[in-house]
C-alpha cells in the first residue's frame, strides 16, 4: 500500500548545521541550554538525529538570537512551547516585548543612519569643491 506522505528522513547534526547556519558546536550548545522544544533523537550509536520540525524551530531561534533576544528569554520561550497549550498569552507577551526591543533598535539605527547620511553629504560637498574647509579637524 502506497501513501502520499513523505517519509520522515532524520538529519545528522552536520546537515542541520548546514540548513540553519549554526555550527555543530552551537547546535550542541542549544541542546545543552534547553533551547530546543523536544529531545534530540539518537541513533543506537549515540549520534544525534534531527527532524524537519527541529530544523524549523532552530531557524526561528536563529532569527530571535540574531535580533538580540537574550538566551534567558529564548530558553523561557522554548520551555513554554514544550509545555504546550495554555500559556499562549505568556508566549505572546515574551515575543511582543522582544519585538518592541527590536523596534527600538531599528529606530536608534535609523537615527544613526540619518547622521551618517548627513555627514557623507557634507564630505562629498567639500570634496567636490576641492576643499576641506569647515570639516571637523580635531588636530587644529
Amino acid at each position: 500500500m502506497e501513501t502520499s506522505e513523505t517519509p520522515v528522513v532524520p538529519l545528522s547534526i552536520g546537515e542541520v548545521a548546514e540548513r540553519t547556519g549554526l555550527t555543530v558546536h552551537a547546535l550542541r550548545f542549544y541542546e545543552r541550554e534547553g533551547l530546543l522544544v523536544g529531545p534530540v533523537q539518537r541513533t543506537g550509536g549515540g549520534r544525534r538525529r534531527y527532524t524537519a520540525a527541529d530544523v524549523e524551530w532552530l531557524l526561528i531561534c536563529v532569527k530571535l538570537r540574531e535580533s538580540g533576544m537574550p538566551l534567558a528569554d529564548l530558553r523561557r520561550f522554548a520551555e513554554l512551547v514544550r509545555h504546550g497549550r495554555g500559556n499562549e498569552a505568556e508566549r505572546l507577551q515574551l515575543l511582543d516585548t522582544h519585538r518592541q526591543r527590536v523596534d527600538d533598535q531599528i529606530q536608534a539605527l535609523e537615527e544613526c543612519r540619518s547622521v551618517i547620511t548627513w555627514k557623507v553629504a557634507v564630505y562629498a560637498e567639500h570634496l567636490a569643491r576641492g576643499e576641506a574647509e569647515g570639516l571637523w579637524a580635531p588636530t587644529t
